[in-house]
């Protein structure tokens, strides 16, 4: 029997019986409370899993490191969405009696609270980050002029910055801009292995990941579990950018290691750029140096391999990524024909109605 059709049994047999303003309360409590419950313990275990694996990760290429954490960083609020629409909320509308005598305990409330105040948190960051991006979008062409670049297929500008600024500009209509005293600054071999740089950015989506990262990060609100996982991303999607401009050859790696170093020292001291999660830069102000000795040694060291071991096997990972999300579609539905398993989530419910008590 499909979902809809319990729902409709449901609601005839409770036909006549008085309706209860608490129903609808203590679903929304339990429903955000779930949320957040299943979305910190994931992102708990997912953490525990990254530092477990920390060391076979570093012999994985980054790009592949990068798709793996990413994975362990998106899965766990993923997870608690799937959970909550498949599995919480049916039970809950199928199992729950209308006239339930269950109230919403304090703890419970704070716990639901919490849950809402993330949530709106995390969608309000994501619409002032998209307003940042319009805004600096809207700055940066108004200081820039349009030029042409070979390797390069989206809209590329110079721009009349303070900042040695090279940089892509949103997620889905990205533009690049590189600051003029930039292209005054690298040599045309340098300038294009920076491109290539940003090249492997654009070809990651990771303008997008970013904003979901963060997205997700607002979304636990003061739990700090993830931030591991979040810095272990940033740096192996550099990386990784680094390895696809590298792949193309030795020389490439070799010019953008002296590209990394140039603009390194053309950041004014004691300056940073602050950008929206949109926007990918080669260099910003508030990079360790260490982190870019760590990336100039790495390109060199790339820079004496065959390019054969460069060669990632993050299209594997994006698809098995594929695969046990359309394999989690296909068992959540199947639960809908189910009910028994429903029942078992809803004592289930009631257990963790219990516990905060």
């Amino acid at each position: 029997m499909s979902l809809i059709g319990l729902c409709k049994r449901r609601n005839a047999n409770s036909a006549g019986k008085p309706s209860s303003e608490m129903y609808e309360l203590l679903g929304i409590n339990i429903a955000f409370a779930a949320l957040l419950t299943i979305n910190a313990l994931a992102t708990l275990a997912a953490a525990g899993l990254g530092r477990l694996f920390s060391r076979p990760l570093k012999r994985c290429t980054a790009r592949t490191r990068a798709e793996i954490l990413f994975a362990l960083r998106i899965g766990p609020p993923a997870i608690a969405i799937v959970a909550l629409g498949a599995f919480l909320i049916p039970s809950y509308l199928i199992h729950e009696p209308y006239a339930t005598k269950e109230r919403v305990t304090v703890k419970l409330a704070v716990l639901a609270i919490a849950s809402g105040i993330g949530v709106t948190l995390a969608v309000w960051r994501s619409v002032r980050s998209w307003l940042a991006t319009r805004s600096l979008l809207r700055e940066w062409l108004a200081n820039s002029t349009s030029v042409e670049v070979e390797q390069v297929s989206i809209p590329t500008f110079r721009l009349h910055h303070t900042f040695p600024v090279i940089a892509v500009v949103g997620s889905f209509r990205p533009k690049l801009f590189i600051a003029d005293h930039v292209l005054r600054t690298l040599s045309e071999e340098e300038l294009a292995a920076a491109i290539a740089h940003e090249c492997g950015h654009l070809a990651a989506l990771d303008n997008f990941k970013r904003s979901l990262l963060r997205a997700s990060r607002s979304a636990l609100l003061i739990i700090p579990c993830g931030r591991s996982l979040d810095r272990a991303w940033s740096e192996a999607s550099e990386s990784a950018a680094d390895e696809y401009a590298a792949r193309e050859s030795a020389n490439v790696a070799v010019n953008l290691a002296a590209a990394l170093v140039r603009i390194a020292r053309l950041i004014p001291q004691a300056s940073h750029q602050v950008l929206p999660t949109s926007v990918s830069t080669f260099l910003t102000g508030d990079e360790e140096p260490q982190g870019v000795k760590n990336r100039v040694h790495r390109l060199l060291e790339l820079a004496a391999h065959d390019s054969w071991s460069l060669s990632s096997n993050a299209p594997v990972v994006r698809f098995g990524l594929w695969l046990s999300l359309a394999l989690i579609v296909v068992i959540s539905i199947s639960i809908e024909s189910r009910p028994q398993l429903l029942a078992s989530v809803h004592n289930l419910i009631e257990h963790f109605v219990a516990a905060l008590t």
